[in-house]
């Protein structure tokens, strides 16, 4: 099982894209289809096909047979970014004008820089020191709102190393545009070395 629900999130959205251009040629065909078959000069007394039991099953049970499978898949992927695997390692986040703090176990500190070690699932329990906030870090499809007074999460995957931006997608004031972050993947090694760094007063 892939324990990153990225790989969830992106077959949904592919599944969900694919049956809409997929119907979108179909009916397009379709309905040029019987706009040459039954025009006027080849067909002057229009069909009926009204008590036409099969058709009208068909054209029931097949969209909702679509409309259910594009709902597992999206149910499916809700719940991968909803269910914190067992071992997470949790991070605070306190969302303020115009910054994010991310507290990390040993108590440091950081501002606007969130490091994680590669390969550990990451639980950020993150809150709001004054206005509505929403963190969001597109290259692991997460996104959340930040209230003042009550506590939200998301969790992901680090699978690869590399820098990451996060950004704050909630207007929350003249600032809001500037209130960006970086998220860095390292080794489990270098996440070590960097929680024992001390703090640059």
């Amino acid at each position: 099982m892939n324990n990153n629900p990225v790989a969830l999130v992106d077959r949904s959205l592919y599944f969900t894209i694919g049956f809409s251009f997929f119907f979108l040629f179909a009916i397009t065909v379709v309905m040029i289809w019987f706009v040459v078959r039954y025009r006027r000069s080849r067909n002057p007394v229009p069909s009926d096909i009204r008590g036409n039991g099969w058709l009208e099953l068909a054209w029931t049970v097949i969209p909702t047979c679509i409309a259910l499978a594009m709902f597992v898949s999206g149910w499916q992927a809700y719940m991968g970014l909803r269910t914190v695997p067992d071992g997470a390692m949790e991070i605070n986040a306190y969302a303020q004008m115009y910054s994010w703090i991310f507290v990390y176990p040993n108590e440091k500190e950081t501002e606007n820089e969130l490091v994680v070690p590669m390969g550990t699932p990451v639980k950020l329990i993150i809150t709001s020191e004054d206005v509505l906030h929403s963190f969001f870090l597109p290259a692991f499809r997460v996104k959340v709102d930040a209230v003042k007074g009550m506590e939200t999460y998301v969790w992901f995957y680090p699978d690869r190393e590399g820098e990451f931006v996060f950004h704050c997608t909630e207007f929350c004031g003249t600032g809001h545009s500037s209130m960006d972050g970086m998220l860095s993947i390292v080794s489990p090694e270098a996440y070590q070395a960097f929680l024992e760094e001390e703090d640059d007063e």
